[in-house]
């Protein structure tokens, strides 16, 4: 990162950080803020209530489940927020020792994500339709979810070390999650429920929306195309579109078919 320098009037020269480092740091609190909010409203019924959307009961064969795994989730967005705020604040040490927590989060995400998908639609009527899917077809983006998420908190991790990869990796993995919490959003799904956009994008056209907005923010308050978050979001966009159209296929058809044995 770029720092800026001045001589004093003693002749000592002094660095400091350059404003757009400043706005950078501030961008990703704002947008961990933006989606800690997202979730806490499209969650609202289970905060307030301990209901799922839109204000039914959760389903009591898995209740635990779901409880655990909503924390999970919740938790991983209040800890992406923290690590923001502690690195605007100059806090790297902090930072850096938080990490490892956050890996065995991450971890812990996985394998409660996994055995929810599965658990979760052994339960719903293979007949039941949402987002244009039905249950079969849907499953497979809890599963693209989960992988992206894993994929880019992998990326992140490994490059910990060099701020411009690792700060986007884990907006993204971060981003990846938003779906779920955005789909229940009913004033903003109706926007373009039973339109063609519906069919291409599912329940994740919110959360590509809002990732493409972190671009253009991040651009405006630093004057500088992101590159490696635009990369990632680039891929993140492609195989969302992808994976719903595999959803259809009689392939991922015969690979649910065995899951829900």
């Amino acid at each position: 990162m770029a720092r800026t320098s001045t001589v004093s009037s003693t002749g000592h020269v002094r660095t400091g950080r350059s404003p757009s480092q400043d706005w950078t740091r501030l961008f990703y609190v704002g947008a961990a803020c933006v989606m800690l909010i997202l979730v806490l409203i499209g969650f609202r019924h289970f905060f307030l209530h301990g209901s799922a959307h839109p204000g039914r009961e959760l389903t009591p064969n898995i209740r635990t489940l779901i409880i655990v795994h909503g924390i999970s989730m919740t938790g991983w967005v209040l800890a992406f927020l923290i690590q923001s705020l502690l690195i605007a604040t100059r806090r790297r040490r902090v930072h850096m020792k938080l990490g490892p927590v956050a890996v065995v989060l991450a971890a812990f995400i996985l394998v409660s994500g996994l055995w929810f998908n599965v658990a979760s639609f052994r339960l719903v009527p293979p007949d039941f339709i949402l987002w244009t899917l039905t249950m079969k077809q849907f499953m497979v983006l809890g599963f693209y979810t989960l992988f992206m998420f894993a994929v880019f908190v992998a990326v992140g991790i490994w490059y910990r070390r060099q701020p411009e990869i690792h700060r986007p990796m884990m907006l993204l993995a971060t981003l990846s999650t938003m779906a779920p919490a955005i789909a229940r959003i009913d004033v903003l799904n109706a926007l373009y429920q039973g339109t063609v956009m519906e069919r291409l994008f599912g329940p994740s056209l919110g959360m590509l929306i809002l990732g493409a907005a972190f671009l253009v923010v991040k651009w405006y308050v630093t004057r500088t195309i992101d590159g490696w978050y635009a990369i990632g979001y680039g891929v993140l966009a492609s195989t969302q579109l992808l994976t719903i159209q595999f959803a259809r296929t009689r392939v991922w058809d015969e690979i649910a078919r065995v899951l829900l044995r």
